[in-house]
């Protein structure tokens, strides 16, 4: 299985030096550092001197430079997305700590009751994730949710076929493209303040493809 367009390599790269200046990491040896990986390898790499494109390197780029998943929709492949999603993952958390340490830390420890609802960016699946989030409503049923520290409830109702809108929210979720997701994922990891400026501007430009009649 393909995991990267190698064609989208020179427009990855672009964007690891724009996030390199951005997290101050001023030299690919600083970086190599950074990611525990030789310096010569990081500059075959970023030379473009590779045969294959190793998925871990790239991996560990993307998490140390905290790269949003949409900047990088197009060079990883539609197939592979979920999977690279989840290593980069697993590369800016770490290894998770003991139930000491989380005490320790004041952070719940793993399987208190605290973990049952996970956050969306630790979750396996993208689709389970929103889903488990939204909460799986019955007829007429609420699920309270704490989204970016604020509580809500909200409602779930089935519809005359049975199914709730839980489940019509994942026939959604499975239509979306990975660049979508991406996009998704971005804007739940947003505050409150930054997903609200987003909704003021898609709104804005929704409204403006109304008036010039490019959407319905």
């Amino acid at each position: 299985m393909s995991k990267f367009d190698k064609d989208k390599l020179q427009d990855f790269l672009a964007v690891c030096s724009k996030y390199m200046k951005l997290r101050d990491i001023s030299t690919q040896k600083q970086l190599a550092d950074e990611i525990d990986v030789g310096v010569s390898t990081m500059s075959r790499f970023m030379s473009m001197k590779v045969t294959d494109i190793d998925d871990v390197l790239v991996a560990k780029i993307v998490a140390k430079l905290a790269i949003p998943p949409m900047e990088i929709a197009d060079f990883v492949e539609e197939d592979y997305t979920d999977q690279f999603l989840r290593l980069v993952r697993a590369f800016r958390e770490g290894p998770a700590p003991s139930n000491e340490q989380a005490q320790a830390q004041g952070a719940p420890a793993k399987g208190a009751a605290q973990t049952a609802t996970s956050s969306v960016g630790t979750e396996n699946d993208f689709d389970a994730a929103i889903i488990a989030t939204l909460g799986v409503g019955t007829r007429n049923a609420n699920a309270n949710v704490n989204i970016g520290g604020r509580k809500a409830t909200v409602p779930f109702r089935a519809d005359e076929g049975g199914r709730s809108s839980a489940d019509t929210l994942q026939n959604k979720l499975a239509e979306l493209t990975p660049r979508q997701k991406a996009y998704m994922t971005d804007f739940l990891h947003l505050d409150i303040e930054g997903r609200d400026l987003i909704v003021d501007l898609g709104n804005e430009l929704f409204r403006y493809f109304r008036q010039k009649g490019l959407i319905s």
